[in-house]
Parts: C-alpha cells; structure tokens; sequence
C-alpha cells in the first residue's frame, strides 16, 4: 500500500526532522502541500513554534503541467489563504513542483511572492524579468541532486545512508573552497518527510555538525532569508536602489562572508571574499531560449 507510505511521514519522518532540526537550533524552509497542512494541525503548530519558514507547494499534490490556468490560479490563492488562516501569515515562496508554461506568470501576477525555486539551472539566485511589464522576480534555484529522493528514483544513486551523508559533504567541502577563492555558492538540501527513516536521518545529523563546524563561512539560512538578502543587495540595475543594511559603510554583506545553505524539508499529502561587491559574480536574467519535496 504505497498510500501508507506517505502516512509514514506525518506519523514518523516529520517529527524526526522535527527533533534534529529544533535540537541542533538549524532553519528550515518547509515546501507544504496546502490540503496536508490542513489535514495535520498538529504539524502546523510544530513549523510555527519554530518558526520555520512554509512555502508554498502547490494546494494538492498533483502535476500541475496538466493543470488549466484558472484552475492553478484557484489552487495557489486558496493556498494562500490556508497559509494565512493556520500560519498567521501568507507564503512568499513557492516550489509548484511540476509547474506549466503559465505558472510563472502567475506567481508574479499575484504579487505577493518574494520567489519561486521552479528552476535546478543554477547554483545561485536569480532574476526572471518576462512578466509584470519586466519587473524582477527572484528565482531560488532547487536542487534534485543533493536530494532523498535519490535513494527511491530509479537509477538513483543513494543504497546507503552514509552515501547520502558522503555526498553532501563532498558537495558542501567543495562549494566553500569556491567561496574561499572568491565564488561564493548556495547549497540546497532536499527531504521528505515519508523517507525519513532513522539511519538517513543519522546522515543528516552527521552532515549538519559538518556544515557547523566551518563557522561564519556557511551561513544555514532559510529561503526567505536568502530572497531578503538578493533584494537587499542585487537587485538588477536600474529598477531601484539596494536597501543598506550594514552598520558602517566598511561592513562586508552577508553574501561576501558566506557560502548559503538551505535545507528543504516538504510535506506531502496523501491525497570568502575579499573582492568588492562589484567583484562579484552579478545576478542572471535568463529568457525563454536560454527547486518533504
């Protein structure tokens, strides 16, 4: 019965995450499904307690490719307000999951979303000027690599618990030796709650205690921060001037001390530097022709 699978991760994955994470004080953005938020109060008041940040994941779990505009309009509002009534507040992320040509356009028409993470094309943040007359959306890419879902997919790549904990380490070791040398990177780590069994789990703990013991070189954020921080600091040019954060003039901003880590959790429904800023690898626009989850 794959349904009691799903059941495992409200039953048990989530909780489990839920004590590594609140245990080790680790921020958390939560990719939700609406109708499971709904379903499990409980959990809800477990993500506000923390303060966890609750994106959007769509209102059902469903492939929104084949989804009509109105209908995905209906779900993502509805969404929201589920969001509003449970969480006290609305969602400003959202990873649809498997969006159609129309669901971009429909997160910025809404406008009430900081970001999007629909993308796995790059290891930074960035800026998707195609709709509201060319005003910047924030694209936060995802990840399917460092990712859980590799010890179910076929082909994937993960037997083995210390596999998962090998990789994201490797990964992360890497991406701090680029920050060292001035390339600062986000780092993405996707769970789902329904494969969250005690030796995975283990891995996490295990990766987790490595991210923390590089100290202010990573910075273990959550996915509002991280948007907070782009449009604080690389807005593209001409659409508006950055907001001033830092004490003195002299401060070096968060994206110059730190490489980004985020660690993804979805809930699923049954049903470096020393260079100067402009320095620094500047924001893409991309166009047509050219992230429990």
């Amino acid at each position: 019965n794959m349904e009691s699978m799903y059941d495992y991760g409200s039953r048990c994955g989530f909780w489990r995450l839920h004590r590594l994470f609140t245990t080790k004080k680790i921020p958390v953005t939560v990719f939700a499904v609406g109708m499971a938020l709904q379903r499990n109060i409980e959990v809800v008041g477990a993500m506000k307690e923390a303060e966890w940040e609750v994106a959007s994941h769509g209102y059902r779990w469903l492939d929104y490719s084949n989804v009509d505009e109105e209908t995905e309009k209906e779900h993502i509002e509805r969404t929201i307000e589920i969001h509003k009534n449970l969480l006290g507040k609305r969602p400003v992320g959202i990873y649809q999951g498997k969006p159609n040509d129309n669901t971009r356009r429909i997160i910025v028409e809404e406008g009430g979303f900081l970001y999007d993470s629909d993308s796995y094309c790059d290891d930074l943040p960035y800026w998707n000027m195609e709709y509201a007359s060319g005003r910047p959306h924030l694209v936060i890419p995802y990840t399917l690599t460092e990712n859980d879902m590799r010890f179910v997919s076929s082909g994937g790549s993960y037997s083995e618990a210390a596999d998962f904990a090998r990789h994201l380490k490797e990964t992360l070791r890497f991406l701090v030796e680029e920050g060292r040398a001035g390339s600062p990177k986000m780092m993405s780590v996707g769970l789902h709650c329904r494969l969250a069994r005690p030796a995975r789990v283990a891995a996490i703990a295990e990766f987790v205690e490595y991210a923390k013991s590089f100290g202010r070189e990573v910075w273990i954020c959550t996915r509002e921060e991280i948007a907070n921080h782009w449009y604080e600091n690389h807005l593209p040019r001409g659409v508006g001037s950055p907001i001033d954060t830092t004490a003195n003039s002299g401060a070096k901003s968060t994206f110059e001390r730190f490489s980004f880590l985020n660690l993804t959790t979805p809930r699923n429904s049954s049903d470096s530097a020393s260079k100067s800023q402009s320095e620094i690898r500047e924001p893409i626009s991309y166009s047509n022709d050219g992230d429990i989850i």
